[in-house]
């Protein structure tokens, strides 16, 4: 049997980083792709290829050296993404408008790009790294959301379009994971907070963010090893979420009145400051 070429996005950190790893594990020959030079994936026998997902020419020319090496491309994983918070009304257009460019634009073009390499034995496996998010909404979060949801509803379309060509599409929705997502969102978020009436609102969900930026949620390693899993096996599911809450919370969600649902989120971004003094006040602690 063929050896399989996967291409990884967003490979440099996080689930991406585990991805790789764990692809290559299962004797998967994969490129990593990333705009910043990754150096100890190239260590570990993985192949690299500089690639920014909101640069055309850049994709183009990634999907092109890897084709010329390989020949096909049998796995795209589909995993550059980040997380923009912030007001509706207050994040700037250009800053929405990124956040689909990578969320949503990138993955899709990445998509076009490779499905006609996708012509090994075994066809070929598009995985969509989303969110569960991408089952409800909250405030401050309304364009992050937005794109998860938009790539939720491309993946679905797109799965029953390439059926017939052999070639499956896949969603994995993770809950909270330990990576630098939290940081990167606070940071947004508390640019994005200004002194404006969301000035407080903002600033307490930013702490909030950076709380969990510190240690919570789920070891990446455990979802790189879901992806390579959704990635490879033969019969995959269409959907794979893991982490806590990422199957139970859109199903509550789902069920609770839109009005109901609304009143708790206040009331979680009213008393957040209190909330996360409790959570630190009983997390145990190294000394």
């Amino acid at each position: 049997m063929d050896t399989l070429i996967a291409v990884v996005t967003g490979a440099s950190s996080g689930i991406g980083y585990e991805t790789a790893l764990a692809l290559r594990a299962r004797g998967v020959t994969v490129y990593a792709a990333a705009r910043r030079p990754m150096p100890d994936l190239e260590e570990r026998g993985i192949r690299t290829v500089t690639l920014d997902v909101t640069d055309e020419e850049s994709m183009r020319a990634g999907v092109a050296a890897v084709v010329q090496r390989e020949g096909r491309i049998d796995i795209l994983v589909n995993n550059a993404g980040y997380g923009s918070y912030g007001a509706i009304e207050e994040v700037p257009m250009a800053e929405a408008r990124r956040q689909f460019e990578v969320n949503v634009f990138g993955a899709m073009r990445m998509t076009q790009l490779v499905l006609p390499q996708m012509t090994g034995p075994h066809r070929g496996r598009i995985v969509n790294v989303s969110s569960m998010g991408a089952h409800f909404a909250m405030a401050l979060g309304g364009w992050y959301h937005a794109t998860k949801y938009a790539l939720t509803a491309l993946s679905d379309a797109l799965r029953q379009e390439v059926y017939p060509f052999g070639v499956d599409v896949v969603l994995v929705e993770p809950a909270l994971i330990h990576t630098e997502w939290p940081k990167v969102a606070a940071e947004h978020l508390t640019r994005a907070a200004g002194l404006g009436k969301y000035a407080a609102i903002s600033r307490s969900f930013a702490a909030g963010l950076e709380f969990v930026g510190q240690g919570f949620g789920a070891d990446p390693a455990i979802l790189g090893r879901v992806v390579a899993l959704a990635s490879t096996t033969p019969h995959p599911r269409t959907r794979y979420r893991k982490g806590m809450g990422a199957w139970s919370m859109p199903v509550l969600l789902s069920l609770a009145p839109d009005r109901v649902v609304d009143a708790g989120i206040r009331f979680f971004l009213a008393h957040l400051d209190t909330i996360l003094n409790l959570v630190k006040a009983t997390t145990p602690t190294d000394d």
